[in-house]
């Protein structure tokens, strides 16, 4: 029975070893890092997805008595926008009466909006001290241009301060009058940032192209004349525009209307200053739902409002898909020529190898030195001298000697340089000898076997090195900070004034966005939410960027798979 038994016991530790030396253990050490890996991103993009995506559903609106124990009731409505247990000490130290024997109190955060009256839009309560709650189908949510949402009822409608509708026929008023507001204030939006903008950036260049004729002491009264000339027909335009602006704004600010809150108190409010008005407690689930996808277009199609902690990230999103478009263009060719020199040309000596370790070691500088290093050189330096050259009748306000979308470009071209090339160099290092040398024997010369052989089986890990560089750049923010992106541009890069693309112009980006709502906002409790919003669709961007270099990379893979074999 013992032999049995050892004999038994000598077959485990044989199979045991065998699993071990059949590295079985670390196929299952790697899966189970890859799996907690991807579990941990998952639920990271769920939790952003779930703090983000869930502000735009229209919360139902309590209304409720506020009783903190030997006070008088108060009446308070609101949205219940997130509930936590806090420790009753702490409320306890705040001056609140909680008893001895509690360790933990629900206190919600409820959104009271009306900011303009009561100072704040947020308020802590404690759960258990609302009273008598109802969610009442006739209390309305204004959503302002201005001081955040106002919760309270409808009275009256008001045209040129005559009162035209009261009662329940005042909300259908409300909202044609709105619909009618709406339009006036896009058409104004279109005339501002638009045509008159256009106006003024042909000025701009007038007023530049006489001062260039005054220094280069070529402005004959000819030439003053047809400037002139030109100068009166787009002042004319300008006072044309002026004129219907004045004529829409009056048709703007006719109507107002009358409200309380729920205290009472009443107020009046112009259309002018509403966005949208809805009543969340007597909407239905499909009309929560077309709420909820409006509010959602509004967000990725919109211009910011309100210290952008309102409206949408438009702005943002073009300004880093565009420059993550220049920076890429920048990068390729740099990275790629870099890379065949360092490969195909250079003498693999010891300074080779310098040279490699150079670039490796570059990859690991922190981002800020290279912004550091960008402010300095780039714009100082070559943007002053740029300016000195080519725009010295703008001076002494700066062209390229500012911080704008070119600088900014260069400046992550530099920093993800050293990613591109180390990506191509190995691309290369993988083409085999025998296919250089088979082109080589056919007659090709080395350039032409380099054109049309190697570069194209290359090609694929061009387009991984520029992967990782898109995703690095798309996520950067320190450096942009000192070389381009500001907090709200008044105009997008790209638009139909000559010359079309402004490389010189300052620009939104998500990342900075983030950092400027989550950290330098005000009001901290309404710019939570856009913040995971915002991380969100920079995620997305950063997804559908990288997806698109994929997609290119495998046809490319796909295309000259045939030379490999």
């Amino acid at each position: 029975m013992k032999a049995v038994t050892n004999k038994a016991s000598a077959s485990h530790k044989t199979s045991v070893g065998n699993w071990f030396s059949s590295g079985s253990p670390w196929v299952w050490l790697n899966a189970g890092a890859v799996a907690i890996s991807v579990i941990l991103v998952v639920g990271l993009l769920a939790l952003i997805a779930f703090r983000g995506l869930g502000h735009f559903w229209p919360g139902s609106i309590i209304v409720t008595e506020y009783q903190i124990p030997g006070q008088a009731p108060r009446i308070v409505a609101g949205e219940i926008v997130e509930s936590e247990e806090v420790p009753a000490a702490r409320l306890k130290a705040a001056g609140l009466p909680i008893e001895d024997n509690e360790d933990e109190v629900i206190r919600d955060l409820l959104k009271v909006g009306n900011r303009d009256i009561y100072g704040s839009d947020f308020a802590w309560v404690v759960d258990r001290w609302l009273l008598k709650r109802k969610y009442p189908e006739d209390i309305m949510a204004l959503e302002r241009r201005e001081w955040g949402n106002f919760y309270g009822y409808l009275q009256s409608i008001k045209q040129d301060g005559v009162i035209v509708s009261t009662g329940a026929e005042a909300w259908d008023e409300l909202q044609t009058r709105l619909d009618r507001a709406l339009a006036i204030h896009q058409e104004i939006y279109d005339i501002e940032k638009h045509e008159i903008g256009s106006v003024n950036a042909r000025l701009e260049r007038l007023r530049l192209q006489q001062r260039s004729l005054e220094l280069k002491d070529r402005l004959t009264p000819e030439r003053l004349m047809d400037i002139e000339a030109q100068r009166r027909a787009y002042q004319a335009e300008y006072k044309v525009m002026e004129d219907r602006l004045a004529q829409l704004y009056t048709a703007f600010n006719r109507d107002s209307f009358i409200a309380t809150t729920v205290q009472g108190r009443e107020t009046e409010l112009s259309f002018s200053k509403i966005v949208r008005a809805y009543k969340p407690n007597a909407m239905s689930v499909w009309q929560k739902i077309g709420f909820y996808f409006s509010k959602l277009k509004e967000f990725i199609t919109e211009d910011p409002r309100e210290a952008n902690t309102e409206g949408g990230v438009f702005p943002a999103i073009f300004g880093t898909v565009m420059m993550v478009i220049l920076m890429s263009i920048i990068v390729t060719p740099f990275g790629v020529v870099a890379a065949v020199y360092l490969r195909e040309y250079a003498s693999q000596g010891w300074l080779t190898r310098a040279i490699r370790i150079a670039v490796n070691n570059l990859a690991g500088v922190p981002s800020i030195v290279y912004g550091v290093f960008g402010l300095g050189f780039f714009i100082y330096f070559a943007g002053g001298q740029i300016d000195q050259l080519f725009f010295p009748e703008a001076l002494p306000a700066p062209t390229f000697g500012t911080p704008g979308l070119l600088w900014a470009s260069i400046t992550l071209a530099l920093l993800t340089l050293p990613v591109v090339i180390v990506a191509t160099e190995e691309g290369l290092s993988r083409i085999p000898r025998s296919v250089r040398e088979g082109s080589l024997a056919l007659g090709a010369t080395k350039a032409e076997t380099l054109w049309r052989v190697v570069l194209p089986m290359a090609s694929p890990a061009m387009m991984t090195g520029l992967i990782l560089a898109v995703a690095r750049a798309a996520g950067e923010v320190a450096p942009l900070m000192l070389v381009g992106v500001v907090k709200l541009a008044p105009s997008l890069p790209l638009d139909a004034n000559y010359p079309f693309l402004h490389l010189d112009q300052k620009f939104m980006h998500l990342g900075f966005h983030i950092y400027d709502v989550g950290f330098q906002s005000p009001n901290v409790e309404a710019a939570r939410p856009l913040v995971y919003a915002t991380a969100l669709l920079l995620v997305v961007v950063i997804a559908v960027l990288n997806l698109s270099a994929v997609a290119i990379r495998n046809h490319l893979r796909e295309k000259y798979k045939s030379l490999e074999a």
